[in-house]
């Protein structure tokens, strides 16, 4: 299990959060068995949903990215809950392009041009949804600009993940930082000056640094503060009754249709591609409650 740790600058003007994500990147391989570079390109994304949905205000509310491009990869989506768990998927992981250079993954080719939404869930009626044109569908360089062009706020987002030649992780993290309203120009040159000859997120984890070692270099001079962490993972939230009730809203006709033709019908979870499988009574018992749940619908109309 990874650890997420957010740090304060002690005059308040800035705020850092800094993830080794490596474990809950093996377990997304592990799950996916994506190509290297769309390893690179769903761990990127994934850490920093965590790193952006640490710190929601309920326990229930949640962050998705969405990227829709335009490249051989598809779609990427990756969900956090409020304190950084995460899972998410891409439309076509086996997916792959030459590298940029040797040892250098072309994830701006693999993504394309397009679209990345963020969509905030508080719990409220209509979830909150802003989106940018993606600037170079590296990840990392489209954070930094939704935050600039759709929250107002200078921000800094350095994403890595390093894929062995077998297509394991060998390390995966990253870093956020805000500069928050009112921050003075020492502080932003300060930042400037940290982060110009900051060695990649992978290669500080592959010399063995800490995220703790890594914050103070990112915020040097600045007099960081710890402020708190959270363990992380790669978390999930499917099980059989949700996806049961998937089934049911495909309405009676359509699973009984199913229920006929086959024997059993396979339901495969797309974040975690766990198979749920119902045999054909199960299937007709579904059936039943979706024809109740459409004439209780209709009652109320």
């Amino acid at each position: 299990m990874d650890n997420l740790f957010r740090y304060i600058t002690h005059d308040g003007s800035a705020v850092l959060n800094v993830l080794d994500s490596t474990d809950m990147i093996r377990e997304m391989e592990r799950r996916h068995h994506p190509s290297a570079t769309a390893s690179a390109a769903l761990g990127r994304v994934l850490t920093a949903a965590s790193m952006m949905g640490y710190g929601l205000k309920g326990p229930d509310d949640s962050i998705t990215l969405m990227i829709r491009g335009n490249g051989p990869v598809g779609s990427i989506t990756a969900v956090s809950d409020g304190m950084g768990n995460v899972r998410g998927y891409c439309d076509n992981p086996f997916a792959d392009v030459p590298e940029k250079a040797p040892g250098k993954l072309d994830v701006g080719s693999l993504v394309g041009e397009g679209t990345l939404y963020v969509v905030q869930d508080m719990g409220l009626e209509t979830p909150y949804v802003g989106q940018i044109e993606l600037q170079s569908g590296e990840i990392a360089e489209d954070i930094t600009a939704y935050f600039a062009y759709s929250e107002q706020l200078p921000t800094v987002c350095s994403l890595g993940v390093l894929v062995d030649k077998d297509l394991t992780i060998i390390n995966a993290g990253g870093f956020l930082l805000h500069l928050l309203p009112g921050a003075e120009d020492q502080v932003i040159d300060a930042v400037e000056e940290n982060i110009r000859d900051l060695p990649p997120v992978t290669e500080m984890l592959a010399s063995g640094m800490s995220p703790d070692d890594m914050a103070q270099r990112i915020l040097r001079g600045l007099e960081p503060d710890f402020m708190d962490s959270s363990e992380v993972e790669y978390r999930c939230n499917c099980s059989r009754e949700r996806m049961e009730k998937v089934l049911i809203s495909l309405g009676r006709e359509e699973l009984e249709r199913l229920a006929e033709e086959q024997e059993e019908t396979e339901i495969v979870c797309h974040f975690c591609n766990t198979a749920y499988r119902f045999s054909r009574e199960e299937m007709r018992t579904l059936a039943e409650s979706s024809s109740r749940k459409e004439e209780a619908e209709d009652e109320e109309q």
